[in-house]
Formats: C-alpha cells, structure tokens, sequence
C-alpha cells in the first residue's frame, strides 16, 4: 500500500466520500502493489501523505481533488522545496487521478500554470551530485585500510564506477551475476534496474582490476553465494544486505578517510559514480552511443547533464577560438 489517511477510502469523511469512487481507488491500491520500482512505490506512499495531509488541514478533498486545489498545493510547496521534488507530488498525484480516470486533472490550466509560475520563480536547474572521476576513484581507494569493511568498500566503489550502477542495483547484485573473463576483466549481470523493473536483466562490463578487488572482498569474507555486497560491523562481521542508503554514506566516510574536504565528501551520493564515469568517458572523446550502452541509457539527456562542463568546450565558439589560435 501506498496510499494511507487521508486517502484509505474506508477512512475518509462521509461528507467527501464516493463509494464507487472509493472502491476504485482500493482496487488500483492493490493492483498496483509491486507494480512499480521500490523507490517508485517508496516515493508515492510519502508524496500523497504530504499531499493528502496538506488538503486535510485545509479542509480540501484531495481525491478527486479541483485543479484548483492542486495548483494551491504547487504553490505552496514551491516555497519551501525544490522544483524537483514539486514536480515529483504532481506526478504522485497524477497517478493516483489516473486510476480514477481523471488523468486531465494535473494536465489541466490551472495546474500547468503554477508549475510554470514555480520554474519561472526558481528555474528548473537541479543540483548535480558531485563526479566519482578517475583521480577522485584512485584517491579513495588508495587511502582505504586493511579491514574487512576496507575491501568491501574498494570493490563496490570499483564495480560501480566501471559499471555505472545505481546505488539500488548495486545492493542487489549477486555472486552469480559476475563472470570473469579469461583476460581477466569480468561481466556483470543487472537483474532490475530503474528502467527495467520487470527484470529483462542488462550485461555491463567491469574491469580486471575491479574482478580482483571483488575477489578479494569475497574470500576474505567468506562469501560463495547470495549477495555480493553486505553489511560489515565493527569488530568485522558479516552481515546481511545493505540498504541502498547505505551507498553514499560509504562513498562519503572513504572521502573523509583520505582526507578530502568536505565540500566534496559532502557532495557524494550514490549517483556519483555513473556522474564520474559518465564524465571520464566525455572528457576521453568516446562517442555518444558508446556512452548511452555503457550507462544504460535510452536518450542523451542525462549525458549531456553530467558532461555539460566538458562538451561546452566542444561547442562553435571553442574549437573557432583554437582556430584563431585563442589558446
């Protein structure tokens, strides 16, 4: 479930309530259960509580909620988060109207008005989370210990900078999906992904280098089968899987442990190394589709975000200025 009160329809006010309406809305709660990523679901149960809890105090119905009342909730929120996270209610909200067969509701005037009063106050630019690049990736492995939790900490960062995975598909690998090569660099099986959740399963490449920090974390800790990536206590247990939260705050205490300022330990997440990797493959001229192959990705959007700083010197007026002999 991820719709609670107000939007349980065997609890909402009488004076709101549509039976039928009600009734469809359970059914699409239930149907819906696992349909969608973890995150997808994680996101919608605490974007319609926000939601569901704003209209409450306001004495609104939120579903079906007026176009009015959801370009009031716009309104609100643009003043105090961010433009991302506003327009990731409004698809929230959207999906709860579409199993009610108002899926006009958030694409009506009012709604794409405040949405557009919002960007044109606050811009649609979202902060980019800082690049795992090859210098930085070297540096936090290098000033890795020697402790069990150490040699964990190398192979996951290593496998998810060569494969560019999400942090949520980094906790989920298994012993089974690597296999190393006769060269000695290794293929990585991803059984779901954000873009894949009915499990097609996607190949992505990993180095020599990095098979060998994985084989290392695995013999060390005793691990032959079952997930690849665990928990590690203190006195160098292991334990069970790690919770995909669980990514930055290593990525993070590895930056802190070499050193580095927190301007950029702070500015890790577990986004950084597909951003690093990305960036790495822009700034050593690789062509795009191999780019889009090795992140996985559909469109050129994203690359074009995480490079943006390195393709602008590509651009008319950067190659005109060495034509000139600009420097």
């Amino acid at each position: 479930m991820f719709l609670e009160p107000p939007f349980n329809a065997s609890e909402e006010p009488a004076g709101d309530r549509d039976p039928a309406l009600s009734e469809r809305l359970g059914r699409f709660v239930r149907a819906a259960s696992g349909a969608f990523a973890s995150n997808t679901e994680r996101a919608l149960k605490s974007d319609l509580a926000i939601y569901g809890e704003w209209c409450a105090e306001r004495g609104e119905r939120a579903l079906p909620a007026k176009p009015e009342t959801v370009a009031a909730f716009i309104d609100a929120m643009a003043e105090e988060r961010a433009p991302a996270t506003v327009r990731r209610y409004v698809t929230s909200i959207g999906i709860a109207h579409r199993a009610l067969g108002l899926e006009r509701t958030v694409k009506s005037p009012p709604v794409q008005l405040a949405l557009k009063r919002m960007h044109r106050k606050k811009g649609r630019r979202q902060d980019q989370a800082t690049g795992l690049t090859w210098p930085l990736r070297q540096r936090l492995l290098e000033a890795a210990g020697d402790r069990p939790i150490d040699d964990r900490n190398r192979a996951l960062l290593a496998v998810a900078y060569d494969a560019m995975l999400r942090r949520a598909e980094l906790v989920s690998l298994q012993v089974p999906d690597l296999l190393e090569e006769v060269r000695g660099d290794g293929s990585l099986l991803v059984r779901r992904s954000k873009t894949d959740c009915e499990g097609r399963g996607e190949v992505v490449w990993v180095g020599a280098d990095t098979v060998h920090m994985v084989r290392e974390w695995l013999d060390r800790a005793g691990i032959a089968e079952g997930l690849l990536f665990r928990s590690v206590t203190k006195s160098g247990r292991i334990g069970e899987q790690l919770h995909p939260s669980q990514v930055p705050r290593i990525l993070k205490a590895m930056a802190r442990a070499a050193g580095l300022p927190e301007t950029v330990a702070g500015g890790l997440s577990g986004h950084s190394a597909r951003v690093g990797a990305a960036q790495d493959m822009v700034a050593a001229g690789i062509e795009l589709p191999s780019i889009l192959h090795a992140g996985r990705w559909k469109s050129t959007a994203m690359v074009n975000r995480y490079g943006e700083h390195l393709l602008v010197r590509r651009s008319g007026a950067a190659q005109l200025a060495r034509v000139q002999g600009r420097g």
